[in-house]
Order: structure tokens, then sequence, then C-alpha cells
């Protein structure tokens, strides 16, 4: 069995001087680290369009399951194709803090310089981008309409629409696609903007034998192209507002559930119409990313029905999911891929019965292992418990940085964890590594650790704590921080538990060998 491991870092993460991570130079330089680290994956957060400002930019609450987030398209890219200047960038306030993403200047700056970048852009004679609308109707018209409706409400929610555009009645679509032509053009300017520097980034990094894996919510927002143009799909009423949305009861993550608010899929509709749109979901993510991490997996198993208005998650109720159906559909059109099962939180039978016969690895976080003192073998999140067919995780997104969580645990809890370890003497500033070690060697086929824990940041750098608001999903790194000298010891403890992508270090040491042999002919000659 091929065993291999990847770093999970979010793009906002990445470092860049325009106040949020994206496809510009740091995300190709931080390629190149995993390459020259042995890694074999990059996995992200969803890319998603995320809400203005404050504490709307979560990845998982999004205004489209099939657009992509203009934060992330690159001001560099741009100031090369002659649609920007430097000066133009370097003139908009993007925030003080280098290691925060500042959403709220984001959102005013940099929506401004993108729509001076389109007017610049004679993209109607553009066939490239004649070419990518047309083959993208089927959802970014829709998408395109609503966001520039939502602009001209000034940036209401569709529910707060007047009735006719807020039904997607015909004559009021007809109106507004009118009215509002070039607001919509340029959302789909963003789009294919967005895509096209995608699609090379993911292609520079396939070369470099690099995958990507996704992420995608179970999920869709309400303040979304897909419920305002799709109504029938969810569990919504005659006025089209929710009549169940969406959450999960006290877990690991939060004592007292959490009330995510979205709505829930009809899935007597789903499966009437053969789960087409799940279908199409899927597919437009393989296109995306090379592997597909389903987050919230057990929801398709059962999942927790809240009722609409209702104070919190405590007063929901499970309710069955489609099940094996809809994998056994998704492998029929579109045969087998490669998926993650988030299966995190309570888990029941029916969850692990759902897993099993699916075949997806599921994930194991190193955290959970220690919330108990049990060490035996009902702890499946120990180390010594775990089978191949699973992914690895010291921590996730939603988890502390294993640093800050081992800091803030007492003293005799300390001890217990150390035991396992069999580790008493390293520094608790280090200890991090042997985490990370730990996660390494275990039996999963994967070992995916976040950028965070290989550098054993505290919870200062931790990207979301659920059931909080207001200051999520806002952690960068700073220039140069992921070094060479850490990619050394990433590649050495690769190298020494079996997962080095030795595909990537063969390819990087004949490119060496190549450049070097290059550099002697020259000055020969």
């Amino acid at each position: 069995m091929k065993r291999d491991t990847g770093v999970l870092l979010s793009v906002t993460s990445l470092p860049s001087k325009y106040g949020i991570g994206c496809f510009d130079k740091a995300a190709y330089d931080f390629v190149d680290w995993l390459e020259k680290s042995g890694q074999t994956y990059w996995q992200i957060l969803p890319l998603g369009a995320t809400g203005h400002g404050g504490s709307d930019d979560s990845p998982y609450q999004a205004y489209s399951a099939f657009a992509g987030n203009p934060y992330f398209i690159s001001l560099e890219a741009l100031v090369e194709e002659g649609v920007l200047t430097a000066a133009e960038c370097d003139a908009v306030d993007f925030g003080a803090d280098a290691a925060k993403v500042d959403y709220d200047k984001l959102f005013a700056g940099r929506f401004k310089l993108l729509h001076t970048a389109y007017e610049r852009s004679d993209i109607s004679r553009d066939p490239e981008f004649q070419k990518f609308a047309a083959e993208n109707a089927w959802w970014l018209d829709d998408y395109a309409t609503f966001m520039a409706v939502k602009e001209f409400f000034g940036g209401e929610s569709w529910t707060k629409w007047p009735e006719d555009i807020r039904m997607h009645w015909g004559f009021a679509l007809d109106y507004y696609r009118g009215e509002l032509y070039f607001d919509i053009e340029f959302q789909k300017y963003l789009q294919f903007k967005f895509t096209q520097q995608w699609k090379k980034l993911k292609g520079y990094a396939n070369k470099k034998h690099i995958k990507i894996v996704g992420d995608i919510p179970i999920y869709v927002s309400m303040d979304s192209a897909d419920v305002w143009a799709h109504p029938e799909m969810f569990q919504l009423d005659e006025k089209n507002l929710p009549s169940a949305v969406a959450g999960c009861p006290p877990d690991n993550f939060s004592a007292d559930g959490q009330l995510w608010g979205n709505p829930l899929y009809r899935w007597d509709y789903q499966k009437a119409t053969d789960y087409q749109w799940w279908i199409t979901r899927l597919w437009h993510s393989f296109e995306l990313y090379d592997v597909v991490r389903i987050d919230h997996f057990r929801g398709f198993d059962e999942y927790f029905s809240i009722p609409a208005g209702a104070a919190s998650a405590k007063e929901g109720h499970w309710e069955k999911g489609p099940g094996m159906e809809l994998f056994n559909k998704m492998k029929q059109a579109l045969g087998e891929r490669s998926v993650i099962a988030e299966d995190l939180g309570l888990m029941t039978e029916g969850v692990r019965k759902l897993v099993k016969d699916s075949g997806f690895p599921n994930m194991k976080v190193l955290q959970f292992g220690f919330d108990s003192k049990d060490t035996g073998a009902t702890n499946e999140y120990l180390p010594h418990n775990y089978g191949t067919n699973c992914v690895v995780y010291t921590g996730t997104h939603d988890n502390e940085t294993v640093a800050g969580w081992f800091a803030g645990l007492p003293e005799t809890e300390q001890a217990h964890i150390r035991a396992y370890l069999a580790d008493t003497a390293t520094p608790v500033a280090e200890l991090h590594k042997s985490f990370v070690s730990l996660a390494m060697r275990c039996s999963a086929k994967t070992c995916i650790v976040p950028a965070q824990d290989h550098l054993g940041l505290g919870n200062d750098c931790r990207m979301n704590a659920p059931g909080t608001v207001g200051a999520n999903w806002r952690w960068r790194l700073l220039p140069g921080q992921m070094s060479d000298a850490l990619s050394e010891q990433v590649l050495a403890m690769t190298k020494r538990y079996g997962r080095a992508n030795w595909d990537a270090l063969n390819a990087l040491e004949k490119a060496a060998k190549a450049a070097a042999g290059e550099t002697a002919e020259a000055a020969e000659a």
C-alpha cells in the first residue's frame, strides 16, 4: 500500500500584500514548498464566494455551490495583463496586520479594483470569455443575476427582495437582466478570471505531482443563488422561507450543538430527479479538485433537522438521509472517484455502515483520541486502533492548534498524553513535532497536517472556533514562515515513515541536474 501525506492550508492563509491569500506567486511558492518537502497533497478549504465582511466570511456559507470566490483572483496577474497598475493596487488599504485578514477592508477595496479591471477588459470580444459564459450558463446565469440584484438592493438577503424577483418570476428576471446587464457581465467576468487562474495554479501543482484536496460543504447557504433559483429542492414553505434548517447536536466541537441555519434538502425531490443536482455538483467539484472531502458526511445517513425559528440546536431531531443510494448513483454517473468522508461528530452504526459501504476513507483526528482516558479498543481516534483506509489529522480547521490544545490541558491530562506518546522529555514548545510524528507513523494510508501544527503555532492562529462569530477564517502566514529549514524537517519525517512523494522528488532532482548542466554549458561557452 502506498502511503502519502499532505498539508492543510486555506488559500486565504497564504501571504500576500493585498490583504488575503490568492492565486498569486505565494500560491505557486507554496506548491514548490510542498514538492521539495515530499508532500503529495495540498488540502484547502472551500473556494466558494463568501459573504460580505464581518462574521459572514465562512467558506461554508457561500453564495453558490458552483461559483468561486473573487477574493482569490490575483491582482498581480491583472497587473501583468495590463488592466490594473501596481500603483492602483498599492494605494488600497487592506489592513495593517499581515497575519490577519481584514474582511471589511478587503470588501471595501478589492471589488473596486476588480471592477476597474473589468472595465478595461474587452471581454465582449474575448472568445475565451464567450466560451466560458456559454459552457457554464447552466449555473452562471442565475448566479450572476443573483449577485447583481443583491448589489442593487444594497446587499440584502434575497428573502427581503420585492416579491417578483424574490420568487424568481420570469418577467422580473427579464427586467433585471436588462437593467443590470453590465453588473451581471461583471459577475461573469469575475468567475471567468477565477476559473482561468485556478486552472493554471492547479495545473502547475499537478505537473509537480501535487494533488489538490478540495472541500465541499454538504449544505448551501440560505442566501444563495441555488436556493433562490431552485426552491423546489429545499424544505421551504409557500413563501420560499425555510420550514426547517440544518445544524448538529452537542458534540466535540460545541457543548450546546450548532445552529447553522442552512436550508435542508428535499431528499424526496432529489430521489425523484435521480439526484441529478448532487451528481452535477460532485462532477463540478472533481473538475476543480483531484480529491473531494465531503463535509458532514454523516448527514447523508441521518441529518439533524431544527424547526425554523428555534432558539437553539437542542430543539432539533434526526431525519433519514439518502444513504448509499446517492453514492451509487454518483458512481454510476462519474465512475470511481477519490473522496474523503468527513464523519466526525456523533457516530452511529448507520454512519459507520454508510462509510464502510461507500468505501471512502474516513477521518481520524488525533486530538479526539485524548478526550478521555480510554486507551483500549473502544477509542477509535487513538492511533493503535486505526485501520489503513482512513485519513489521519493532527487537527482540522475547526480544532485548536495542537500546540494550543496541549498547552491548555491540565497537567494530569498532559501527563496521560505524554505516557501514550512515550515522551516525557520533549519541551512543550517542541511537542507539536511529537504529535506530527505520531500521525505520520500510524497505519492510516494518508496523513494531513495543518500548516499551523507543522509550525507549532498557538491558538491565536486557530482558523475557526465553531459556534463563534467575528474572529474566524482570518489567520495568515507571514512571508517566509514556511521556511527551507521546516521543509527539510518535514521531508525527513515524511521519508522516515514511508510517506514521501517520490514522483515529485525524483522530478525535482532531475530538473535540478538539468539546470546545473545548462549552467555548466553556459559557463563553458
